[in-house]
């Protein structure tokens, strides 16, 4: 289809070939395990993340140039029944159509990480989705993210940290208000929340291990092992030693 038509097609379409080609391609035995691995409730077809993103790009391909609105409805189609993979692929179009989206969109984004209640989705929703919309509209989305950071549900914690990630990660992002989020966070006691912060923490040290080091050291004998044993890896020998000294040292 040519780039400046535009994509025409109706949402019933565009989301009847992405469920036919996900269910030409489920595998059951698969879909059993990876059922059990995520403790889900929904159903699985047993289609990996690399497919269903293929299945994405081609059924609704960046050169489409599909409309916002087709965009969204495709998305909330898709996630309206309770399958993995059918969550999976609405995540999968927000991200590859990123860049239609905007702060009003951030609406839809928390509903969806509200319902996802598994990593799975939560970790393509918050760094492939709410990343890109805050850094394009950072006034609107960074007070989003600060209410999302004291949030009652631990899974919208978890992504007001991880929609940081991906400019932290490159070299930039706002690591002021990462250092506020992981403070506010730190004795945080849900493992899918002090994972975060040891991720984006390890993620960040490994184009600026001294910032991270310095981050770490007055707060090491207060932080979690899983988010020390995160953060440490892109440090130096010598940092992670001062690090785990700093650990178990008396106050």
């Amino acid at each position: 289809m040519d780039a400046e038509m535009g994509d025409e097609r109706t949402v019933d379409e565009v989301v009847g070939t992405i469920v036919s080609e996900l269910r030409a391609r489920a595998r059951p035995e698969r879909a059993q395990g990876e059922r059990a691995y995520l403790k889900s409730s929904l159903e699985h077809w047993g289609v990996g993340v690399p497919e269903t993103r293929a299945v994405v790009r081609a059924a609704l391909a960046p050169r489409s140039m599909p409309a916002h609105d087709l965009v969204v409805e495709v998305a909330e189609a898709l996630w309206a029944e309770p399958v993995h993979e059918r969550r999976l692929a609405a995540c999968q179009v927000l991200t590859v159509h990123v860049a239609r989206l905007g702060p009003d969109d951030l609406v839809l984004v928390e509903r969806l990480l509200r319902e996802a209640r598994t990593w799975a989705l939560v970790d393509v929703l918050a760094p492939d989705v709410a990343g890109p919309i805050v850094v394009a509209s950072p006034e609107p989305g960074g007070a989003l993210l600060d209410r999302w950071n004291v949030d009652e549900d631990f899974w919208l914690r978890r992504a007001s940290v991880l929609a940081l990630l991906k400019p932290l990660r490159a070299g930039g992002g706002d690591w002021d208000r990462f250092c506020r989020y992981a403070d506010a966070l730190w004795e945080e006691r849900e493992f899918f929340v002090r994972k975060a912060l040891g991720w984006v923490l390890r993620d960040t040290g490994r184009k600026r291990p001294d910032l991270v080091f310095e981050f770490l050291l007055p707060r090491a004998a207060t932080a979690s092992g899983v988010t020390i044993r995160e953060a440490i890896k892109p440090l130096s020998d010598e940092q992670r030693a001062a690090v785990m000294i700093a650990r178990v040292a008396p106050s």
